[in-house]
């Protein structure tokens, strides 16, 4: 904990915002036409929107929409890349040739403009959101598991357990996957702040979370008309995603380094 720093624990206080939001005495959409577009004072630290909604509010708010997204996004495209590579680099042959070309295909577009499209079809909806980013996430880890399993297919452990007959679902699961699972670790941490990014732009052009719900990216949009009379509708949305986005990112770094230095000691 200690060697990870700050970010880790601006990520914890984001987690414990995020999940407790629903017993905290807030009002994210209590709205107050005598305060609209005041700046921040000693009841609003972080001043009021367009509506006099306090900002303090709804950023919480948004912590738990950008949380949710992040966390299920990254969950399910994990499960999904992990398990199509790893199964793609052991067994090989057509199957193989299939998957790398599913993957070729999916990284031959920009995976944000993926994501734009799936939710368009899909409609606008935090479920739409964390469905379109699954859909576009899970190439990564695909790569990352089957190069990785190439590498370590032809171990001798795994060679023996072939030679004692064991079945290819136990070699995966308690040969193969395990010793994969750290640099899958690290590209999740990477694929939270990638989730958020992603969840704040859809929300951004209108197609993730919907009005009155709290998103950080439609914060920003109701904000950009008010730039010159109410800065801080921008401000404080776009401070709260670019601290939470690179305390994630150094975490990871951080995380990637600890890891390292660990597998270096061990040989």
């Amino acid at each position: 904990m200690k060697r990870l720093g700050w970010p880790i624990w601006l990520l914890l206080l984001w987690v414990v915002v995020a999940l407790l939001q629903p017993l905290l005495p807030i009002e994210p959409n209590q709205i107050g036409l005598e305060r609209i577009l005041h700046g921040p004072d000693g009841v609003a630290l972080l001043g009021y929107d367009d509506l006099g909604r306090d900002l303090l509010h709804r950023l919480i708010a948004g912590s738990s929409t950008s949380l949710m997204v992040a966390f299920w996004a990254v969950v399910v495209s994990a499960l999904i890349g992990t398990a199509l590579g790893t199964i793609s680099g052991y067994i090989g042959g057509a199957w193989d040739l299939v998957t790398v070309r599913l993957i070729d295909i999916f990284l031959a577009f920009p995976g944000i403009l993926q994501a734009i499209a799936l939710a368009g079809l899909l409609g606008p909806g935090i479920d739409n959101v964390i469905i379109a980013l699954a859909a576009v996430g899970w190439v990564g880890y695909a790569r990352l598991a089957r190069a990785q399993v190439l590498s370590l297919k032809h171990r001798e452990h795994v060679e023996a357990a072939i030679a004692l007959g064991t079945t290819t679902p136990r070699i995966l699961t308690r040969h193969l996957l395990p010793l994969i699972l750290t640099p899958l670790m690290i590209e999740a941490t990477f694929g939270i702040a990638s989730a958020i990014i992603a969840e704040a732009g859809l929300s951004f052009l209108g197609l993730g979370v919907q009005p009155p719900e709290a998103s950080w990216g439609s914060m920003i949009r109701e904000g950009v008309r008010y730039m010159l009379v109410a800065p801080h509708m921008v401000i404080v949305p776009g401070m709260a995603l670019m601290m939470v986005v690179f305390a994630v990112n150094l975490a990871g770094d951080r995380l990637r380094d600890i890891m390292a230095t660990h597998a270096d000691s061990d040989r």
